[in-house]
């Protein structure tokens, strides 16, 4: 047990940087949650008819202004992303107008109104999803759609659809593949903070969906106490149910290096027990070094794809863009694809939830009814500190799913 305490200590002295580290993570994701539910009781917009004989007006929201250099990095990726997008096209024709949020719900609900008085169409953004959910109330009237870059499915509903990255589409590719291969009885850890609720909520729901059963939900608050008392009860939980599986959702900037590290010496052992993370466990490169994640499996978009969008992005701007780079592209793709297809009525609710989808850098993708977005991940193995992919992204939609 030396190693475990010399492990707790290390875990002390690290702890106040992991709670820095994950500020940006948590009000990306989780900022305005309390207003999630007046968008979802919005009714549905039918969207507007357009002019396609003329460039059609796309507002693309930006936090530009913010005051925050992170949110500036992010704005110019997203703004030149897009305009990569556009340069993509086949045919249709895109009228790109930025605006500038400051990441203040206020200011973007304004910016919304003005764009949309200003003869907008549709709108790209805003990135944070309390403006999310501010736009899409400030334009609903006007039966304008809202493409956010938020990956937060409290805010989807009525006129607002989420671009990025969910928990809940991760949760659900993850599951289904585990339960493919009889792994189907799950140990899920999460923190007590609302990010971590919602992740277990997420992976729960996917489990019991694709026919796998959570035998046990450890939660622990975010202190080095928490973190530390959950080890043992992880321990005991794997041993008493069988387990095959232990669902980690902390991301790299939160506990993962933590328990990564404190579970296999507490013998929750990688080669019986199979690891699975909710998160990226290649963002940082470093993460992938960790002794735990080892043999553990993740999800993430089409590497080749990735990679292909990111070189192109690179020659055209001279640097490599922000990881989120890629939503701006896909709300333009998806939009080009229905101007060249839908005609007048190619940015209505219909049209934008079509069930073949589209196609994005990161690879296929399609809007649900209900906001959220369907997208196709791979499925990879950390084997030698390498991200080795083991199920490759799905290329396109069936008429239940992805396939």
């Amino acid at each position: 047990m030396t190693a475990y305490a010399n492990s707790q200590g290390m875990l002390i002295k690290m702890f106040a940087r992991f709670l820095t580290a994950r500020k940006l993570f948590t009000v990306f994701t989780l900022t305005g949650l309390g207003l999630g539910l007046s968008a979802c009781e919005d009714t549905p917009s039918s969207g507007p008819r357009i002019d396609t004989s003329a460039p059609v007006p796309v507002a693309l929201l930006l936090p530009i202004g913010s005051g925050d250099p992170n949110d500036a990095l992010l704005s110019q990726s997203l703004e030149n992303a897009a305009r990569m997008a556009i340069a993509d096209l086949n045919g249709a024709r895109i009228d790109l107008r930025v605006y500038d949020t400051a990441a203040n719900p206020d200011i973007a609900a304004a910016q919304a109104q003005l764009a949309v008085d200003s003869g907008a169409k549709i709108i790209l953004g805003p990135l944070y999803s309390a403006s999310a959910t501010a736009v899409g109330a400030a334009v609903a009237d006007d039966r304008i759609n809202v493409l956010s870059f938020s990956n937060n499915t409290t805010i989807a509903g009525g006129n607002v659809f989420v671009l990025g990255h969910t928990f809940e589409n991760t949760a659900e590719r993850l599951t289904r593949f585990a339960t493919r291969q009889g792994l189907d009885m799950i140990t899920l850890m999460n923190a007590t903070d609302t990010s971590g609720r919602i992740a277990g909520s997420a992976v729960s729901q996917a489990a019991l969906a694709a026919g796998g059963t959570v035998m046990a939900n450890i939660s622990y608050p975010l202190t080095q106490e928490g973190v530390i008392d959950a080890i043992p009860q992880v321990r005991e939980a794997i041993e008493e149910t069988q387990s095959n599986v232990i669902f980690l959702t902390s991301n790299t900037a939160g506990a993962l290096p933590f328990l990564s590290q404190l579970l296999p010496e507490a013998g929750v052992d990688p080669e019986e027990v199979q690891y699975i993370g909710l998160t990226r466990w290649d963002i940082p490169a470093q993460t992938l070094e960790l002794p735990g994640i080892q043999g553990g499996w993740f999800a993430l978009p089409d590497p080749d794809r990735t990679a292909a969008f990111e070189a192109r992005y690179e020659i055209a701007y001279g640097d490599k863009p922000h990881r989120f780079g890629s939503l701006a592209y896909d709300g333009i793709a998806a939009i080009g694809a229905l101007v060249s297809s839908n005609g007048a009525d190619a940015l209505t609710t219909t049209a934008l939830t079509q069930l073949k989808g589209f196609e994005g850098v990161d690879g296929v993708f399609r809007l649900r009814p209900d906001g959220t977005i369907e997208r196709g991940l791979a499925v990879a193995e950390v084997i030698d500190e390498q991200v080795v992919v083991i199920d490759p992204a799905p290329q396109l939609f069936s008429v239940a799913g992805l396939q």
